[in-house]
């Protein structure tokens, strides 16, 4: 139970996390190839540039905001890429060491850069928070006992695997990431908003943003993207909490860059 206690950075919030993320982060390799293997990637082309801006400039924001807190070592194993694929799915998602996925389905609802920057600081922001690992640690207290990984691996290869799969929707037909709790979805937009805003992107965008996301879900089926998040009025609710916060975070990005 080395690794039980940790805590969500910019949030404070505790959380069990079983797992060491450099452990986590070699396992989800492998289904990221597999999945860029099979999908169409697309290399090139304005949509490949605003993706791949977006991606470089929070992460590297973030890296430098974590810079200043015990949380740096959190994501040392980390290795970011920022792949757009061909797909007309409405979602985006990132599985642990920064891997993120965009379908070209989102670009629409997306826009400009500045709405790309809003799905990737909630993408980036689960990566950071470590929600994968919590998941996946839920799943061995609950199927293994909360044994260490590396016994867990040993011991039970076939169990393991199968929580892995569960945890991230690795193997299923889609490939992808499955969606997270209310819970973790609401912390991603939180954490997701300060992270654009660090990165110089205007936070006032973000219900701009999931103002035409939400408009989507009128529809008999929502897009994947909002499977789980919160209902949209909660989700203004939280933005006006949240914009004074994210507001400071880019007016210190704009005073430094002027």
């Amino acid at each position: 139970m080395l690794y039980a206690c940790a805590t969500v950075p910019l949030t404070g919030r505790r959380q069990m996390k079983l797992l060491p993320e450099s452990e986590l982060v070699a396992m989800s390799l492998t289904s990221y190839s597999s999945f860029l293997d099979t999908s169409s990637v697309v290399n090139q082309g304005s949509n490949k540039q605003m993706v791949s801006n977006a991606g470089m400039r929070i992460s590297k924001a973030v890296e430098t905001f974590l810079s200043t807190t015990a949380d740096s070592t959190e994501i040392k194993n980390y290795q970011w890429e920022f792949n757009l694929v061909d797909d007309p799915t409405v979602n985006a998602w990132c599985m642990p060491g920064g891997k993120v996925v965009f379908y070209s389905g989102i670009l629409p609802i997306c826009q400009t850069e500045t709405g790309v920057a809003v799905v990737m600081g909630h993408e980036i922001a689960h990566a950071i928070a470590r929600h994968g690992n919590e998941r996946m640690s839920h799943g061995l207290v609950q199927q293994l006992g909360g044994v260490a990984l590396s016994v867990a691996v040993m011991d039970k290869p076939e169990e393991t695997q199968q929580l892995f799969q569960l945890a991230y929707g690795a193997g299923t037909q889609l490939g992808v990431m499955l969606p997270f709790s209310r819970k973790h979805e609401s912390e991603a937009d939180h954490m997701g908003i300060m992270f654009m805003a660090m990165a110089g992107y205007n936070p006032e965008e973000a219900p701009v943003f999931w103002e035409r996301m939400n408009a989507l879900s009128s529809g008999a089926r929502p897009p994947e993207f909002l499977s789980t998040h919160p209902n949209p009025t909660k989700r203004s609710s939280a933005l006006a909490k949240d914009m004074p916060e994210a507001l400071r975070y880019y007016k210190e990005w704009q005073d430094a860059n002027r």
